[in-house]
């Protein structure tokens, strides 16, 4: 049975929010239970509407950003936030995920793209598009530190890699072509071995250590 993703959007743009309203509310699994236009005005209906899921304009007049994710996320630790940004520069991604979004997706990507990501933060608690993760991975290259030496080995750090691009225990072994229990056995190693717990906390340990991602 396919569960009721609970869905708050916070927009500053009113057309922006009514057509995104208009679609995720008629797509299967999905409840548009709150719209907001701004940081002020998010905060205060989060106080009073229980969702699952918010959908979030990176850059908006007052509280917003980076700045407003930190203020979510103090206040809501569980709280998914998958941020729809018209921004696709690296580091503007790079600082929301710093600060606990969930995932970041453009507003130029298709809206089975944005079905998706949804689906996928709500399901897994994290997401990153391809074109993103690719920027991301270009830009900690570009700094030139060395991935390895965080006592990940090669392997580890392939499979470390693919978690973080939200890959499943499944697909990871598919695509280095190894068993799902070998998979796993990287998985909970690399857990070990950075005293990390969740997959959002790797997702965070990525990027303030600007590993490829």
């Amino acid at each position: 049975m396919l569960l009721t993703i609970r869905l708050m959007i916070t927009d500053d743009h009113a057309l922006v929010r009514a057509g995104l309203a208009q679609f995720l509310g008629h797509s299967p699994g999905i409840d548009v239970v709150a719209e907001a236009s701004g940081g002020a005005e998010l905060l205060e209906k989060l106080r009073a509407t229980r969702i699952d899921l918010l959908l979030l304009d990176m850059t908006m007049p007052g509280i917003s950003g980076e700045d407003l994710i930190a203020r979510i996320k103090s206040i809501y630790p569980d709280m998914h936030i998958l941020v729809l940004s018209m921004h696709n520069e690296s580091q503007v991604a790079m600082r929301a995920m710093k600060a606990g979004a969930s995932g970041y997706i453009c507003k130029d990507c298709s809206p089975q793209t944005l079905l998706e990501a949804i689906r996928k933060v709500a399901a897994t608690g994290r997401y990153l598009d391809a074109a993103m993760a690719e920027r991301l991975a270009y830009a900690a290259a570009s700094n030139g530190q060395d991935s390895v030496g965080h006592g990940l080995s090669e392997r580890e750090l392939q499979v470390f890699r693919l978690i973080v691009e939200g890959k499943s225990i499944n697909e990871i072994a598919r695509q280095l072509f190894i068993s799902d229990k070998t998979s796993s056995t990287h998985k909970c190693n690399i857990h070990g071995k950075l005293g990390l717990k969740s997959v959002a906390e790797l997702v965070r340990y990525a990027i303030e250590h600007k590993l490829v991602v």
